[in-house]
């Protein structure tokens, strides 16, 4: 799970948004973290700001930065 030394970091969420047939649904975000708390967490997304309960978690991790587009990928679109 996400200690405060995360903060500031990318990470990714799967959190639980409802349950169907008796299983729960995931959906994942990503982003970076930008307030922990015992109730919560708030990720920075490329949407917006995502404040997600901490009991809506179901795993959380740091994730490396994303990569740059290289010279040639850029001329390649």
């Amino acid at each position: 799970m996400l200690r405060q030394q995360d903060v500031g970091h990318r990470i990714v969420v799967r959190r639980i948004v409802g349950i169907r047939e008796g299983r729960p649904l995931f959906s994942d975000a990503l982003g970076e973290l930008v307030e922990l708390s015992e109730t919560h967490i708030t990720l920075a997304t490329a949407q917006g700001r995502l404040r997600v309960p901490v009991d809506e978690v179901h795993r959380a991790k740091r994730v490396p930065p994303a990569r740059r587009q290289t010279d040639a990928a850029v001329v390649a679109v």
